[in-house]
């Protein structure tokens, strides 16, 4: 499994922010080798979603998606005043729940 680590710092600007996250994580959904996204951000604008893929491939293909092409334009431009990128090899997956 693969896990790709967007951490941000969101910018004051956000005219269609939440447009483009909805639109992603329903493209994300459809796509083959997509698992799960998990995203949190506080109220400083610091955030940190993870995306899980089954391998490297599927999350190279989403990357390669114009809408996820146009969105990394957006980020640069309007959302964010900077962001980091992480793709990491899961070895171990393990939790407890109550």
């Amino acid at each position: 499994m693969i896990a790709v680590i967007f951490t941000s710092q969101r910018s004051s600007y956000s005219q269609g922010y939440e447009e483009f996250n909805e639109k992603l994580e329903s493209l994300a959904n459809e796509l083959p080798g997509f698992i799960q996204q998990d995203s949190s951000r506080n109220n400083d604008g610091f955030g940190i979603s993870i995306s899980y893929w089954k391998d490297e491939e599927s999350a190279k293909e989403f990357k390669k998606i114009a809408l996820h092409i146009e969105a990394q334009e957006a980020g640069r431009k309007h959302y964010y005043t900077w962001y980091h990128v992480k793709v990491c090899k899961l070895i171990r997956e393990y939790g407890f729940r109550k």
